[in-house]
């Protein structure tokens, strides 16, 4: 039957996570159905079949994270299919529960597999196989298990072969003669608990309290031991078990747990150590009054072409960055560390990072710098909205190159953003709050709508001036939005 093997959905894919199976053995399904939901190291990804059949096995539990190339499901050829390919076809009478010959599958020929249109579809495997067999459960497992029965018997265990003084071993087990011995020699437990001095209802509460006496120090007259001797040993005792110990790991889950890092977030911490620890981050800050902003963005959501679609600072704020970095291409450029060049992108796949309950991610808008203002909003409304609703697909986030990092929606004023790989910078957009700032044209202090922007660059090829330059464009454009007609 054939095998549908864990295809590489994007370009370097090692593996994947079996999120959710949308089918269960028994359906039938035809080419292009989803079969499975995977999670990559970028998004979750909907496979469809390369095949058309009965499913026969889901071979990868969910949950599970396996690598490129494993076989995840088994479908049986469809009714139509042997006849496509030449095999003969069951019997109207012969018995579902008889095995049926075993066929040879050309896996060169699709239609020998169910369906033809498979062969352009990503993970088709042409790779020469033989028939596959389930392993058969039953009469050998049943044979093992009346065996092991058998030996728990009574009688079952040898004979003894010669008689002693010493007690009879039980005939159910087998016990190393060496061994009762050793153990006859040394003094049980109870034993010692008898020879420590104490009255029988100090016994019982050292029994109860799981105190072993012979480990007791009396204090009472001749040494024997009080019930202040136990409750003194059990306190120390509970004081110990208290105690924090920074080598200890509770086993039982209550006071830590491990969570597995895999998929989006094991890629994000890649990504970010790779990008902490090669590129010199520089990262500048700047405080600005975006009353004006503020106020452009009411009134653009009052325009008839931007009612269907969601209108926020964040919509200027990208707009603002497209701008500036007409004066400052270096912002989007690339350092090409083992060419020794600086790539400059005369386009701007605007990257957004979004909180996804799977991790961070950042889709971009592919060629934001040609869109206008209405399809620049409905790309970004898309953007978000597949974003949060896990996803976004592997080519989404792909040739980004520059991003733009929204923590004011948390209430965070600003912070120091890494860069993504294969970027050069980065821009965090800070919380927008009401705060004294003082009129520049009257001297009198008012309430205006301040945010603050932080921007970290790669110091390689972008000195000071030119992300200075930049941070201060994007500033005066969120101050003065009208002084967009300057750029």
């Amino acid at each position: 039957m054939p095998e549908f093997k864990l295809p590489d959905v994007g370009e370097g894919l090692t593996e994947a996570e079996i999120v959710t199976w949308k089918v269960k053995v028994g359906d039938v399904i035809e080419i292009n159905d989803v079969v499975v939901e995977i999670e990559t190291a970028k998004s979750l990804v909907e496979l469809p079949s390369p095949y058309a059949g009965e499913v026969t096995a889901l071979l990868v539990p969910e949950g599970e994270t396996v690598p490129v190339g494993t076989p995840i499901i088994r479908v049986g050829a469809d009714e139509a299919a042997p006849a496509a390919g030449g095999a003969p076809a069951p019997q109207p009478g012969a018995s579902s529960g008889t095995p049926a010959p075993e066929m040879e599958i050309d896996l060169s020929n699709p239609a020998a597999s169910g369906g033809g249109e498979g062969e352009s579809l990503v993970g088709r495997n042409k790779a020469d196989r033989g028939p596959t067999r389930r392993a058969r459960h039953g009469a050998g497992a049943a044979a093992a298990n009346r065996q092991a029965q058998a030996a728990f018997e009574p009688g079952a265990a040898p004979p003894v072969e010669e008689e002693t003084d010493e007690e009879p071993v039980p005939a159910r087990s087998v016990v190393d003669r060496s061994l009762v011995e050793e153990v006859a020699q040394q003094p049980s437990r109870d034993q010692a608990s008898t020879r420590a001095l104490a009255k029988p209802p100090v016994r019982k509460l050292a029994k109860d309290l799981g105190v072993d006496l012979s480990t007791l120090t009396g204090s009472g007259p001749q040494g024997s031991i009080t019930r202040d001797d136990v409750q003194a040993a059990t306190t120390q005792a509970e004081e110990v078990a208290q105690r924090p110990s920074r080598s200890h790991q509770s086993t039982t889950g209550e006071r830590e747990t491990r969570e597995p890092v895999k998929g989006v977030r094991k890629m994000m911490a890649q990504a970010m150590s790779q990008s902490a620890f090669t590129s010199p981050h520089v990262t500048e800050w700047v405080t600005v009054d975006v009353t004006a902003t503020m106020q452009l963005v009411e009134r653009l959501k009052e325009r008839r072409e931007l009612r269907e679609v969601k209108v926020s600072p964040l919509l200027v704020l990208a707009r603002a960055v497209l701008l500036a970095m007409r004066r400052t291409p270096e912002i989007n450029s690339f350092w090409d560390d083992a060419a020794q060049e600086v790539v400059y992108k005369h386009y701007v796949n605007l990257g957004i990072a979004a909180a996804t309950p799977r991790g961070l991610v950042v889709p971009n808008v592919k060629d934001a710098d040609s869109l206008s203002l209405v399809e620049l909003a409905s790309e970004l409304g898309e953007l978000t909205a597949t974003a949060r609703q896990g996803r976004t697909q592997p080519a989404d986030m792909a040739e980004g190159t520059f991003t733009i990092t929204n923590v004011g929606v948390f209430g965070v004023d600003a912070g120091t953003p890494i860069i993504n790989p294969g970027e050069s910078a980065i821009l965090c957009f800070g919380a927008i709050n009401k705060r004294p700032w003082v009129d520049e044209t009257t001297g009198e202090v008012v309430a205006r709508d301040v945010t603050t922007l932080a921007l970290s660059f790669d110091h390689r090829h972008i000195d000071g001036e030119k992300g200075s330059r930049f941070l201060a464009d994007v500033a005066g454009l969120l101050q003065d939005p009208a002084s967009a007609l300057l750029f």
